[in-house]
C-alpha cells in the first residue's frame, strides 16, 4: 500500500525552499554572504579555546585534545539541530517562524565547524593567522576529498620534497606572505562549497522546519551526519596527530604543569 503524503510536510518544505531560493532556484541575495561569513574565524579565538581545554586537561596529549574537540563539536552541532527542530512543536511558533531559527542553526553549524577545523589545524602545527586562508581551509574540509585536493595544488612542489601533501598545503596556508594561485583556488573552493552546502544543508533546513516534532529528530540526526562527515574529512586532510603539542601551545601547556622533584609531584599551586 502506497504511503500517503503529509501535506504539512510538503508545505513546510516548499516554504523553507522559498525562504532561501528565488523562483529560478538560485540562492536569494545575502544567503551566500551569510554562509561565507559564518566560516570566518580569528586565530586568537582558536588559541584561547585550546588553552581553555588545556587548563581543564593539563596532561592531555595532542591526540587526546583532538578527541575532546571532536566530542564537543558533535555535541554542539547535534544539540543545536535538535533544539531548533523542537521549536516547531511549541504553540505559537509556526513553520514560517521556525525557518528563521533554521537559518540561525545553519550559521551555528558552520561556526562550530570553523572552530573545530581550525583548532584541529592548530594542534597539527598549522597556524592560520590569515582569516581568509582559515575560512578557505574550513570550506575545503567541508567539501571533503574535492576540497583537500584543491588545497593540495597550493603546495607546489613541496610534496615532492619528502613532505606529505597535507603538510605541504598546511605550510602554504600558514605563510604570512602571499601564496601564488591562492586567489583562484579560494574562488574554486568557495564556489563548490556554496553549491554543495546549499544542496546538503538545504535538506537539513527543510527537516528542521517540519512540524509535529518531526523536525527535532530530523534536525539532530541531520547535523550529526554532517558533523561526522566533517570529522572524517578533517582526519583525512590532516593525517595522524603529532606526538607533541606544537608551537606556542606547548609553552602554554608547560606553564600549567605542576613542579616535580626527583619524579615526585607537588600539589598544584593556585
Amino acid at each position: 500500500m502506497a504511503k500517503r503524503s503529509n501535506p504539512a510536510v510538503r508545505i513546510a518544505q516548499e516554504t523553507a525552499h522559498n525562504a532561501v531560493f528565488d523562483a529560478d532556484g538560485k540562492p536569494k541575495p545575502g544567503v551566500h554572504n551569510m554562509l561565507l561569513k559564518a566560516v570566518e574565524i580569528q586565530r586568537p579565538l582558536v588559541v584561547a579555546y585550546i588553552r581553555r581545554l588545556q587548563r581543564k586537561h593539563p596532561r592531555a596529549t595532542a591526540a587526546q585534545l583532538a578527541n575532546i574537540l571532536e566530542r564537543d563539536y558533535l555535541r554542539a552541532v547535534t544539540g543545536g539541530g535538535a533544539l531548533v527542530g523542537a521549536t516547531a512543536v511549541v504553540p505559537g511558533v509556526g513553520t514560517v517562524a521556525s525557518l528563521g531559527l533554521s537559518a540561525a542553526a545553519t550559521v551555528g553549524f558552520l561556526e562550530a565547524t570553523a572552530l573545530y577545523s581550525t583548532s584541529l589545524a592548530e594542534l597539527h602545527g598549522i597556524r592560520l593567522t590569515n582569516p581568509e586562508k582559515a575560512s578557505t581551509m574550513v570550506m575545503a574540509i567541508m567539501l571533503g576529498e574535492e576540497g583537500t585536493a584543491l588545497l593540495g595544488t597550493l603546495s607546489g612542489q613541496a610534496a615532492g620534497r619528502e613532505m606529505s601533501a597535507n603538510k605541504a598545503w598546511g605550510n602554504a596556508l600558514s605563510k604570512s606572505m602571499a601564496v601564488p594561485g591562492f586567489g583562484s583556488i579560494r574562488n574554486r573552493i568557495q564556489k563548490a562549497f556554496l553549491k554543495n552546502l546549499l544542496k546538503r544543508q538545504g535538506s537539513a533546513l527543510f527537516g528542521r522546519a517540519l512540524p509535529f516534532g518531526i523536525g527535532a529528530v530530523v534536525g539532530g540526526a541531520g547535523n550529526l551526519m554532517m558533523g561526522r562527515a566533517v570529522v572524517s574529512n578533517a582526519k583525512e586532510a590532516f593525517g595522524p596527530m603529532p606526538d607533541t603539542i606544537p608551537g606556542e601551545l606547548t609553552a602554554a601547556a608547560a606553564a600549567q604543569d605542576t613542579p616535580t622533584l626527583e619524579g615526585k609531584t607537588f600539589g598544584s599551586q593556585r
